[in-house]
């Protein structure tokens, strides 16, 4: 079992920055594919950015490409998403997720088998 609990999330304004954390406990050695996934006001749950925990190596989502960085500290367990240039469109919840599996593309939300309980961004304008 794995247990994700996430923080960071709140409040901003446009253009503003926020940085999500998100700590793992339990059988994190498993944990080969970690990220964020989001979902917005009567939308789906959609990919934002994944890890691979063995190289670092991440993957986005178009949309935040050049604007959210996600990166790793392995010795604490805890992968952070970086978000920049906040703009109103990315308000949604985010949820931290992992898997045993070497995340290769963005996954769909069904691939992965351990979710945090989610941490609300709201960006203004």
């Amino acid at each position: 079992q794995v247990q994700l609990v996430e923080s960071g999330g709140g409040s901003a304004q446009a253009g503003g920055s926020l940085r999500l954390s998100c700590v793992a406990s339990g059988h994190t050695d498993s944990n080969k594919c970690m990220g964020w996934f989001r979902r917005g006001p009567g939308q789906e749950r959609d990919g934002v950015a994944l890890i691979k925990t063995d190289d670092g190596g991440a993957i986005y989502t178009n949309s935040v490409k050049g604007r959210f960085t996600i990166t790793q500290d392995k010795a604490k367990n805890t992968v952070y998403l970086e978000m920049n240039s906040l703009n109103p469109a990315v308000t949604a919840m985010y949820y931290c997720a992992a898997g045993p599996f070497v995340c290769s593309r963005l996954m769909t939300p069904r691939t992965f088998g351990y979710w945090g309980q989610g941490t609300q961004v709201t960006v203004s304008s």
